[in-house]
């Protein structure tokens, strides 16, 4: 009789609502066990009660600039055997600009939460990874997600554009240092997806994608290891070609684009 296939075990961030409870219905459904990372724990709870399985999963209630918890709770996470999946999910978005002094503190948690908390994410990880796959495990995977907002600099947005924009560097520069090892590390770049983040904007939003769809597509592109992807697919091709536009027509087009309402007063 053929052994029964191992259970993934996939650590996320941010999954309370929107990407993150998406990814983790979608890796409950395929049988995987779960580390949910969240401030939430009301969510958190309802969230694991409505998947299968659901005493097989870990919740850890904690904020992602705490660095010292979050290690903590990968640590305990790690001593239930070997981790498959890290995805970074955890995130922040609201409408900046660098001329009111008080959104110099936005600007301040939005890169905490965006960038810095990937970093703090993934460190953990890392050593328990090699060892896996020096152990015969499968290739793991660490996923940040990042933007197609951080593609260009969207006006006031600069904040959420800067720290999306540093997530896809720091994932490829960090996919380099790690290809030698065995361990992957993909970057989703999330274009309008229907989350309570993008609820409140106002303006259309282009190719709006519902979250479970955002999620199975992101699982099919982390199992096969793509290092880059962009959902829905339109957006990555409207994505790169914003980034071919020469610095004078991006200016003149998105001189008066629809911006996200500041959150500091």
């Amino acid at each position: 009789m053929a052994a029964a296939p191992i259970a993934q075990r996939v650590f996320i961030t941010g999954a309370s609502s929107g990407l993150g409870a998406a990814l983790a219905r979608a890796y409950a459904q395929q049988g995987a066990i779960l580390g949910l990372v969240a401030r939430r724990r009301e969510l958190l709870g309802e969230l694991v009660a409505s998947l299968p399985n659901s005493v097989a999963h870990q919740i850890y209630v904690l904020d992602v600039t705490d660095h010292a918890a979050l290690r903590a709770a990968a640590q305990h996470f790690l001593a239930g055997g070997a981790v498959d999946v890290v995805i970074a999910n955890a995130g922040i978005s609201h409408g900046t600009l660098t001329e009111h002094g008080a959104d110099l503190a936005v600007f301040q948690r939005i890169v905490d939460t965006n960038l810095i908390a990937t970093v703090a994410t993934f460190a953990p990880f890392i050593a328990a990874m090699t060892a896996q796959v020096q152990g015969g495990r499968a290739a793991p995977r660490l996923v940040g997600i990042g933007s197609v907002a951080g593609i260009r600099g969207l006006p006031g947005a600069g904040a959420y554009s800067a720290s999306k924009a540093a997530v896809i560097s720091y994932c490829e520069a960090l996919r380099v240092e790690l290809r030698g090892r065995g361990i992957g590390v993909v970057t989703i770049a999330p274009g309008y997806i229907a989350t309570p983040m993008t609820d409140h904007n106002s303006y259309r939003m282009p190719f709006l994608m519902p979250a479970d769809s955002f999620a199975r597509k992101a699982i099919a592109a982390i199992a096969v290891g793509s290092s880059y992807c962009v959902l829905p697919w339109q957006m990555g091709v409207v994505a790169k070609m914003l980034r071919l536009l020469p610095d004078a027509v991006y200016d003149r087009l998105f001189a008066h684009a629809p911006r996200k309402a500041r959150s500091a007063p």
